[in-house]
């Protein structure tokens, strides 16, 4: 670890005072000394706060393996998250959506201007603002995938760098890279938008067939045609397979995560009401009987396929080696 103050392994009387409540020394707030990137990774101290759940013991055995040391707070245990942040040259929050903010605010008034402050979050925007209240730099971070991967490879790690240098940012980079993922950078605002497409409206959407599927099968049961979900996976080919099990692969998840992706990003709304609009509009075309219906019909499926035009190779692809490695295994 660099050191800070002229006392090796990230000033000890800083790591007292977070223990105590109060904020780092101005010595360490102040001093000129080197960040980290320019020392060596086996001199390196990462603090994970909520180290202990899924996305934190994943990452930890990534940063282990990189030859980084790792320590990690979470409730009840040995080290407090001010004691990370007053020991560690880049400290992570892990922590559920909506406890984030109260994590950031509590160590940020000790982190000064040689550590690096990242989160773990889905939402980037109101984390990057309040990590940007501490001295530190600020670059948020967003895995876009589950924490019971046993590898990273072919994954990708959304960054949102606010305040960040180029060595530092890479110090991380070549970590993720090195074990396969690849990393896209955005700004928080882009990052929200975006997210409210890739994980608001698909979950919800996914969320949505699922309530819809249990409705009619419960209503079916109760008229005396009884159909049950079994004998409607029973009767799926691979491709409809695809669908059916994205809808269990999330509901054998956390509740609590798709809640706050879904209420906690403001841009999550607007894309919920296009959707809306859509299953009107579409609904309509279906319930219409007319000769025109159908005529409505292939100017809806057309102009779609229209916009997505550049991702259809992509798209037939992909799900054609799904296809084939869901027979192999029948």
């Amino acid at each position: 670890m660099t050191d800070r103050c002229g006392i090796g392994e990230g000033c000890a009387s800083c790591g007292d005072r977070a223990l105590n409540g109060e904020s780092a020394c101005a010595g360490c707030a102040e001093c000129g000394c080197s960040s980290f990137s320019s020392a060596d990774k086996n001199g390196v101290l990462i603090g994970i706060i909520g180290g202990f759940g899924g996305m934190g013991t994943l990452f930890k055995g990534i940063f282990e393996r990189a030859g980084i040391e790792v320590i990690c707070s979470g409730v009840n245990t040995l080290y407090s998250n001010r004691y990370l942040a007053a020991k560690c040259d880049i400290v992570i929050v892990s922590v559920p959506i909506h406890e984030t903010i109260k994590v950031i605010e509590e160590i940020a008034p000790i982190m000064n201007k040689n550590q690096l402050l990242c989160d773990f979050t889905s939402i980037k925007t109101p984390p990057v603002e309040a990590m940007l209240k501490s001295e530190a730099q600020v670059m948020g971070l967003h895995p876009m995938f589950g924490p019971s991967l046993s590898s990273i490879k072919g994954q990708t790690i959304v960054a949102t760098p606010v305040r960040c240098s180029e060595s530092d940012k890479e110090f991380l980079f070549d970590i993720f890279r090195n074990e396969g993922a690849s990393v896209c950078i955005m700004t928080p605002g882009e990052h929200d938008r975006v997210m409210s497409i890739v994980q608001g409206l698909v979950h919800f959407a996914t969320l949505s067939v699922a309530e819809a599927v249990r409705n009619t099968l419960e209503k079916s049961d109760k008229s005396g045609d009884k159909l049950t979900l079994d004998t409607v996976i029973s009767v799926m080919s691979p491709v409809y397979r695809i669908e059916m099990g994205l809808i269990g692969r999330i509901l054998g998840q956390d509740a609590g995560l798709y809640g706050d992706i879904l209420k906690m990003n403001p841009s999550v709304v607007p894309v919920i009401e296009e959707m809306s609009a859509a299953v009107s509009r579409l609904k309509g075309i279906v319930e219409d009987d007319s000769k025109e219906s159908f005529e409505d019909f292939d100017e809806f499926f057309l102009k779609n396929r229209e916009a997505f035009s550049s991702y259809l190779p992509q798209a037939t692809a992909d799900t054609d080696k799904l296809i084939v490695a869901m027979t192999k295994e029948d």
